[in-house]
C-alpha cells in the first residue's frame, strides 16, 4: 500500500471517530454508553476473526 493513501486513510479513521464523539457530546449521550457500544463491536469482531 502507497504511503499516501495509507496516511489518508488514517487521517480518515481519526476524523470518522472525532465526529462520531464530537455528535455523541451534542447529542448528550453518556459516555458509558458510547464505551458499551465500543466495547460490544470489539467483542463482536473479535469473536468474529477467532472463528
Amino acid at each position: 500500500m502507497p504511503l499516501p493513501l495509507f496516511l489518508m486513510m488514517l487521517v480518515f479513521v481519526i476524523a470518522a471517530a472525532g465526529a462520531t464523539l464530537a455528535l455523541a457530546f451534542w447529542a448528550q449521550v453518556p459516555m458509558m454508553a458510547v464505551a458499551l457500544a465500543a466495547l460490544s463491536a470489539s467483542l463482536m469482531l473479535g469473536l468474529r476473526q477467532w472463528r
